[in-house]
């Protein structure tokens, strides 16, 4: 049986012209719309890009069903420029704020440029239904230390949406008092951008063990894994941007984590993991390997590297990496048992 610290914490954005006389161009092919979820941190899904075919091709006349004259005149002035490529361009616009996207949205679904896998817009994203609901899945079952991680800057937003969940939409996450823009594509990214890579974590955990093994995780309380107990020969060994009061008798090391050594300590793991006899899918690894170069490239972790034991007979060797802005992180624990 697998013994480990992290999952007993887990339960605890062209035409010319600006006239009715524009000509209408054909609608996006909704089969160009493939992703489930959104998988780079883009303001708009693939399911919706539709909205911003909308605002490109439709023309004056369409787009006045839909918005005041002097928004579409804006736009199509705007278009002529260069065509819209996110939501944020869109936004730029003047007289063009949430209320006018809202019906920006409204016009691309009834003129059939998205259809019902695009959820629709909220806190300056356009999402998938499967974004949305992931983001739902999220917030209901996250941590507090790490849904605080995510929010670094969102203090009350983050105990405010503790306080509210359950969720059943995502619309309510993105209306809860102090969840602004940052902070909500914080939260989408948080649910959706480290998809191969935690594929590639499942695989790890589920690899055959012998007398020893590796386990992996995307999504864990790291304040609880130093405080829970009790376990025999508990030991901090070396933490990296938090707070030595808040970890009692480790050493601090005064330099961050980077890129390299987030991804070594991972690989490490990995190939503790394979060292049982059963190597994972090569291109499962290479994907979640090169989803999780993709996140943490050219970004800063604090977190600790620590042991413990259950018992007598086995040992844990684990560490933890927490983006200092994203709150992205990632838990790695070797064991051995007797």
């Amino acid at each position: 049986m697998r013994h480990y610290l992290g999952s007993a914490v887990l339960a605890a954005g062209l035409l010319t012209g600006c006239g009715p006389t524009e000509t209408e161009t054909s609608t996006q092919p909704l089969e160009q719309q493939q992703a489930a979820l959104t998988e780079t941190n883009v303001d708009v899904a693939p399911e919706c890009q539709g909205i911003l075919a909308f605002v490109n091709q439709a023309s004056f006349a369409t787009l006045d069903t839909y918005l005041p004259s002097n928004v579409v005149h804006n736009l199509v002035n705007r278009r002529t420029e260069s065509p819209f490529a996110s939501l944020a361009d869109v936004s730029s616009v003047s007289l063009v704020g949430p209320a006018r996207l809202k019906q920006i949205e409204q016009g691309a679904r009834g003129q059939s440029y998205i259809d019902g896998d695009c959820y629709g817009i909220a806190d300056g994203l356009a999402l998938s239904q499967d974004d949305a609901a992931a983001i739902v899945k999220l917030v209901n079952t996250v941590s507090s230390t790490e849904l605080h991680d995510i929010l670094p800057y969102a203090w009350n937003g983050a105990q405010n949406l503790l306080n509210l969940r359950p969720f059943t939409s995502v619309d309510a996450i993105a209306n809860t008092a102090g969840i602004a823009d940052v902070g909500f594509r914080n939260l989408r990214n948080a649910a959706t951008l480290s998809r191969p890579l935690e594929a590639l974590i499942e695989a790890v955990n589920n690899l055959p063990e012998r007398h020893g093994g590796a386990f992996m995780e995307r999504h864990f309380d790291w304040w609880s894994n130093l405080h829970v107990g009790p376990f025999h020969n508990f030991q901090i060994e070396e933490c990296f941007g938090i707070e030595p009061k808040r970890v009692h008798y480790a050493t601090i090391r005064p330099t961050l984590a980077d890129a390299a050594e987030v991804r070594a300590n991972v690989e490490s793991i990995i190939a503790e993991g394979e060292a049982n006899g059963v190597l994972l899918d090569p291109a499962l690894k290479a994907a979640g390997l090169a989803n999780l170069a993709a996140l943490t490239e050219g970004r800063s972790f604090f977190g600790c590297y620590y042991s413990y034991s259950r018992n007598p007979w086995s040992n844990h060797d684990a560490a933890f990496f927490v983006d200092t802005v994203s709150g992205f992180s990632v838990y790695t624990d070797s064991y051995w048992a007797e």
